[in-house]
């Protein structure tokens, strides 16, 4: 199973702080470094900055909405960002949540399903450099981009509900599901992207988890995930992942235990299938090491140390 590193914008003031998180992520040996994408930094302009300053590590992108974008410009910025990166992209996008979507940005969130079908029935071919013609309820296109010796970055589908993450497995390069556990996808979730791989005839594709993690035994470590998960909690779609998972409160949900705790965590989620683990750090005020600790402990896994 591959280790990814989220990289974080918390207590970051300026763009090179980022890129040397990222270039700190290449140094420690993970396989992938994240973007988020929020309100602050945009996730593909920073991984094509970060590219020019790394050379090995994936750089992916968790993950850009896919309401506010059109697919011709989706493809351009990506394939930009790809040529920065020399081919190290993964996009990952996703279609956001309601809240998000009409209320902070006063963009209709219609039939997402819908939207993210014809979103990814258009983007391989407009990744390719090839002429598209395409007509849809969402978008209507006749458009060849030119990737200027890029290549197709991979699309991978943020997805927790059945129908979307059926959705991924019969069309996207990948899926991304963040707060789901082992029990969330043992029992709901890799059914239903292998149902949606097999209705297309081809292999499940890659599986992307992330969820909070923290090498650390302070008793304070579990107030500190709710904290830092508390604006997740309150989002539909992932009270539902809780809800499948069995637990009570996003805080519950992180990774949060000694090294040989979080290491079995870590295989037993190998052990079901998972591609790639995508590692979210959280800070605790009385434990300042626990952050430097778990990066020391999730590289060392990467590199098959441990």
């Amino acid at each position: 199973m591959r280790i990814g590193l989220f990289i974080s914008s918390v207590g970051k003031d300026s763009l090179d702080a980022m890129v040397a998180d990222f270039v700190a992520a290449e140094t420690l040996g993970f396989d992938t470094a994240w973007a988020g994408h929020t309100f602050d930094w945009d996730a593909l302009t920073l991984l094509a900055l970060a590219g020019r300053s790394t050379r090995r590590i994936e750089l992916g992108s968790w993950v850009v909405p896919s309401f506010p974008r059109h697919p011709v410009a989706l493809a351009g910025q990506a394939l930009t960002t790809q040529g920065a990166c020399a081919d190290r992209l993964a996009l990952g996008i996703g279609v956001s949540h309601a809240a998000v979507i009409e209320k902070r940005m006063g963009i209709g969130y219609t039939r997402p399903l819908r939207h993210m079908r014809e979103m990814l029935g258009v983007l391989p071919s407009l990744l390719s450099g090839e002429e598209t013609n395409f007509e849809g309820e969402a978008f209507r296109i006749v458009a060849r981009l030119d990737p200027i010796g890029a290549a197709a970055p991979p699309v991978i589908l943020a997805a927790l509900g059945p129908r979307m993450l059926e959705l991924a497995g019969r069309s996207a390069d990948g899926v991304a599901i963040w707060l789901g556990g082992a029990r969330f996808l043992a029992d709901f979730a890799l059914a239903r992207i292998d149902a949606g791989a097999k209705s297309a005839g081809r292999a499940r594709p890659r599986v992307i988890v992330g969820l909070p993690v923290s090498v650390t035994l302070d008793p304070s470590a579990r107030e500190a995930a709710e904290r830092f998960l508390g604006p997740s909690s309150k989002l539909p779609a992932y009270r539902k992942v809780l809800e499948r998972e069995g637990l009570e409160s996003a805080g519950a949900a992180a990774l949060i235990g000694d090294e040989k705790f979080v290491l079995r965590r870590l295989e037993e989620l190998a052990e079901l299938g998972v591609t790639d683990f995508n590692a979210i750090q959280f800070g605790i005020r009385s434990d300042p090491e626990a952050l430097q600790r778990t990066r020391q402990v999730l590289s060392a896994f990467a590199a098959g140390r441990l």
